[in-house]
């Protein structure tokens, strides 16, 4: 079964605790925190073991489950503490983006080599490092990402495969998925109109209201057998207001988990809340 989850940063005006808390009202199993520096640090890497306890805390009283950490930087002092941070408070996988510049062939097998040399890091604690083809970034599509992922070998290595950033580099990502899924362990998800550069504001990022044909998405997750998370992530929210942001994770939860109930994919009683 596919759990669904939200990447912290849409309540980036907000704290933790108060995160978690819509988050769990939304019907959510769990949440993506943020170390994202300079965008949004629910986990401040720096000092995340005086962080931990309550972390641990808000995310029980919650009843979520900490699915992941986004923290997009490829610099190896940070992600060293993320994955010392993952194995401690039991987060299995670290996101990041893959840096340099599409279409730059030198940017793209340093992305590739610097993943490698990370991955095998993240090995050493237990945590699975997960990289995402990005608009404008060096690994940008489905051949990008078929590159990088025959060039790491390591199992501690994942692809998060976001299909607004394929759909906006002119690809469908209901057929793009079939390509990758083998290495496939976590998903961003979020919608949008149009193949733009940027994914729009925020209430259209709402899965559903965009082009993106996110059931056909979803039925290809289902029929490769996928069961990792499912995680909403929404970014441009500063500025919002606490409803703004939660009607677009309780929308989005909506047509995320009637897409998978449909496709057999949730239990009637899986993100029941009590």
């Amino acid at each position: 079964m596919m759990k669904l989850g939200v990447n912290s940063v849409l309540f980036k005006d907000f704290d933790f605790a108060t995160a978690a808390r819509q988050i769990a009202l939304s019907g959510y199993d769990g949440v993506e925190i943020s170390a994202i520096k300079g965008m949004c640090e629910h986990l401040e890497l720096d000092r995340w073991k005086e962080q931990a306890d309550d972390i641990r805390s808000i995310a029980t009283e919650n009843r979520l489950e900490i699915l992941s950490m986004e923290v997009a930087s490829l610099d190896e002092e940070r992600l060293i503490k993320a994955f010392e941070a993952g194995a401690e408070l039991g987060i299995p996988i670290i996101n990041v983006g893959p840096g340099g510049k599409s279409g730059v062939e030198g940017d793209l097998q340093q992305s590739i080599d610097t993943l490698n040399r990370l991955t095998k890091i993240a090995e050493t604690y237990g945590v699975t490092l997960c990289v995402k083809a990005h608009v404008g970034n060096a690994i940008y599509n489905t051949p990008t990402t078929l590159q990088a992922m025959r060039e790491i070998s390591s199992p501690a290595f994942g692809i998060d495969m976001d299909p607004s950033h394929i759909y906006r580099g002119n690809e469908n990502p209901e057929e793009e998925i079939t390509r990758v899924i083998e290495r496939v362990k976590h998903i961003h998800i979020r919608d949008c109109k149009g193949r733009t550069k940027g994914p729009g504001e925020i209430q259209n990022q709402a899965c559903g209201r965009g082009d993106i044909n996110l059931f056909g998405y979803c039925k290809a997750l289902f029929d490769a057998n996928y069961s990792g998370p499912v995680v909403l992530e929404v970014i441009g929210a500063n500025q919002h207001s606490l409803a703004d942001v939660s009607i677009v994770a309780a929308e989005s939860y909506g047509y995320l988990n009637a897409c998978l109930k449909i496709l057999g994919a949730r239990e009637e009683n899986f993100a029941e809340k009590g």
